[in-house]
């Protein structure tokens, strides 16, 4: 079973950018889409982007124009470019991949977006 892990996170200011990055443990091409969803406080967690096996992408739209996820299949990983960002994108971020009969999940990593 392929793992994933995610790294990235941290403090950064309004309208400012971060970049979070998904490392698997093997091929990414066993996974149908791969995606970041975020759990935000109070809040049930949420889809953010996905990128599946084709290369196809799909956003929330709280993030559209915003943030970009892409998919390196030669290093295995995919990534989230996140500009712009909001207080409201403050929340613990997770990578995930949708295999034919289980998902994986990251750890999460936290992105805090304050003055």
């Amino acid at each position: 079973q392929v793992q994933v892990a995610d790294s990235g996170g941290g403090l950064v200011q309004p309208g400012g950018s971060l970049r979070l990055s998904c490392a698997a443990s093997g091929n990414i091409d066993t996974f149908i889409v791969m995606g970041w969803y975020r759990q935000r406080p109070g809040i049930e967690r949420e889809l953010v982007a996905t990128v599946t096996r084709g290369g196809d992408t799909h956003y929330a739209d709280s993030v559209t124009g915003r943030f970009t996820i892409s998919r390196d299949s030669a290093k295995n990983a995919i990534y989230l470019q996140m500009s712009n960002l909001k207080p409201e994108d403050t929340a613990v971020y997770y990578c995930n991949g949708e295999h034919l009969i289980y998902s994986v999940w990251g750890q999460g990593t936290q992105v805090t977006v304050s003055s």
